[in-house]
């Protein structure tokens, strides 16, 4: 379970968010849609122990990640949106070295060929891959450690419409088993994959509920009109 109480994450002077209050539980996956520069990757980071609460608490199934941010960081997988890879690699090479990074069993990295579909590219450079396959090799680079928490920041970035439904499809097979973050602009991804949406704008978080929930109390037709009545059609 992912806990955010009071989150306040500053930068110098400015403030990214403020005042977040969430709950993300296993089983479900959990949405953060906002416009661009809304926060969201902020919340994301805390989440992943990656920089630290200004004020408030970050909590991954119990551990504060302040307080024991290693063991937060095995806990939670990361598919960032633009990920850097060691491109004269092979797919199977680098797959192999955050395996052993981890110290995972050896019976991962065939999970993770199989789960991410990267059989026909299994022995092929990185820096030949196209964006379909380097964002299946980015989820394989997390789930080889077998992570608790998946949190994911913009999935849907620049993949075609095949390889968008692709990605869908691997993430709700991995919903019974994990708790999964969300973090997308796009609309059609939290209506596809989202079960509890929390939606931000400006640093904080402007409503949350189910999409049916959000839509009834915006006295909307859609979520996407829903939406744009919370931001005020923020870019």
């Amino acid at each position: 379970m992912i806990e955010l109480e009071n989150f306040t994450k500053k930068y110098g002077s400015k403030t990214a968010v403020s005042g977040i209050n969430m709950t993300c539980r296993k089983g479900l996956i959990t949405g953060i849609l906002g416009p661009n520069g809304a926060g969201k990757t902020t919340i994301l980071k805390a989440v992943t122990a990656r920089h630290f609460a200004t004020s408030g608490n970050v909590r991954i199934n119990g551990t504060d990640c302040q307080d024991d941010f290693i063991k937060v960081r095995s806990l939670t997988g990361f598919v960032t949106e633009n990920p850097s890879f060691p491109e004269e690699y092979k797919v199977f090479e680098y797959l192999e070295q955050v395996m052993t990074l981890h110290e995972s069993p050896r019976k991962n990295l065939e999970k993770v060929r199989e789960l991410c579909s990267l059989d026909d590219v299994w022995e092929n450079r990185i820096s030949t891959l196209s964006k379909g396959y380097r964002e299946r090799l980015n989820f394989a680079q997390c789930l080889i450690y077998d992570p608790q928490i998946l949190v994911l920041d913009e999935p849907a970035s620049g993949l075609d419409p095949n390889q968008i439904l692709k990605m869908r499809s691997l993430v709700k097979s991995l919903k019974k088993d994990h708790t999964i973050l969300l973090s997308t602009h796009l609309m059609q991804e939290v209506e596809s994959l989202c079960d509890y949406i929390y939606i931000i704008s400006g640093g904080q978080i402007r409503e949350e509920g189910t999409a049916e929930e959000i839509t009834a109390r915006q006295n909307s037709k859609t979520l996407e009109e829903a939406f744009y009545k919370l931001t005020g059609g923020e870019e």
